[in-house]
């Protein structure tokens, strides 16, 4: 018998998690897949996690209908950070005729040889890797160094995928948005009910902006969490700045919220709202976290010196998937590569437009960029 095992956190479970299962039963001809949610991942530490209960419930009514597919709470059960090896050595003594392949995507590909035992793994199982959303990313030369090192069959699972992942998913639950279409319906549902994920004390955020300006907060929340791993930074803290980030764009200074707001001298009007926005966030939303905060405080002027999550923020604002000024996709590229190239690239552009447009340029951002361009090394 075939056996595929499919680990992962499932946190959520979304709808390219199905599409690889399928894929494998599909094209490699297995018998059985076995999908087994992790305890605690090696790999993803800072992101807001549901419970291990909640991940096996949504594994299970994802693949309730897939025939010749099983969920394991082995590792649940065990406890602790979940290894991969010793999850292939248990399905190996379970299964000691059998034919075991082990499923990964291809992002964790890149980095199998720095996994805990892996040597381990390929003794009890055929690594078997999908290339998800980009097919250049399984390069030959990535496929070399693996056939070198281990000298271990590696088979690959012809499926390319859509760009959903669970951190998109997370965010948008986080601030009380639909996520159908992301994961299966059965999930979705059990998602609002739970109120998984929510950060139900942003959600009167809301209530102060526009539709359409709550629809590109939303975008930077999802666009700084996917970042947020790579950029060293909590992914609650990510979305819960992003969420806040705009809170006071509509409020006039004489409002309510603003009623013991001092604004500073001398800021031009469209960056007056970092000041009034962190003061807002600090006294309404009840925000403490200064680096928050300072996100807040910095996300449009940036300032010289940034946090990671003020940098993060920042262009999480300015390259946002709705943005669509003429090299926005360039600079999307670049944040691939880190933050700080990209920010200069970033503030560079910002201060040529707003010297092109005549429009005024607030110290802060000169000083910034300044900062950035003596401080960063390609």
């Amino acid at each position: 018998m075939k056996i595929a095992l499919f680990g992962g956190a499932f946190n959520p479970v979304h709808s390219e998690h199905l599409n690889i299962v399928l894929a494998a039963k599909e094209n490699l001809g297995m018998d059985k897949i076995i999908v087994i949610p992790t305890n605690i991942s090696p790999h993803k530490k800072g992101v807001m996690t549901a419970r291990g209960k909640d991940r096996l419930e949504m594994c299970r009514l994802a693949f309730a209908d897939i025939e010749g597919v099983e969920v394991s709470d082995c590792e649940l059960k065990r406890g602790g950070v979940s290894y991969s090896y010793v999850t292939c050595r248990h399905f190996k003594k379970l299964y000691p005729n059998d034919e075991l392949y082990f499923i990964i995507g291809s992002d964790l590909f890149d980095s199998f040889h720095l996994w805990r035992e892996p040597e381990e793994v390929l003794k009890c199982v055929t690594l078997t890797v999908c290339a998800r959303v980009d097919a250049g990313a399984l390069n030959a030369a990535e496929i070399k160094k693996f056939l070198l090192r281990f000298n271990k069959e590696l088979v690959i699972l012809a499926y390319i995928g859509k760009a959903v992942s669970s951190t998109r998913v997370r965010a948008l639950a986080a601030l009380g948005e639909d996520t159908a279409g992301l994961v299966p319906e059965s999930v979705r549902l059990f998602i609002r009910k739970r109120r998984l994920y929510e950060l139900n004390e942003l959600l009167g955020v809301k209530k102060y902006l526009t539709e359409e300006r709550w629809q590109h907060t939303v975008r930077v929340a999802v666009l700084a969490a996917e970042y947020s791993r790579a950029a060293g930074v909590y992914e609650i803290d990510a979305i819960t700045t992003a969420a806040l980030h705009d809170c006071a764009k509509y409020l006039p200074l004489n409002s309510e919220e603003l009623k013991k707001f001092v604004p500073p001298q001398g800021v031009p009007k469209p960056v007056m709202h970092q000041y009034s926005g962190a003061f807002v966030a600090e006294h309404t939303f009840g925000i403490k976290d200064e680096g928050i905060l300072n996100a807040i405080r910095y996300h449009t002027s940036g300032r010289e010196n940034m946090s990671n999550l003020e940098k993060l923020i920042f262009l999480a604002d300015f390259l946002e998937e709705g943005r669509d000024f003429e090299g926005v996709d360039k600079l999307r590229a670049k944040l691939k590569g880190g933050l700080d190239g990209c920010l200069l690239a970033a503030l560079e552009h910002q201060l040529n437009y707003l010297k092109s447009t005549g429009a005024t340029v607030y110290p802060l951002t000169e000083r910034a960029y300044k900062y950035i361009k003596e401080h960063y090394y390609d």
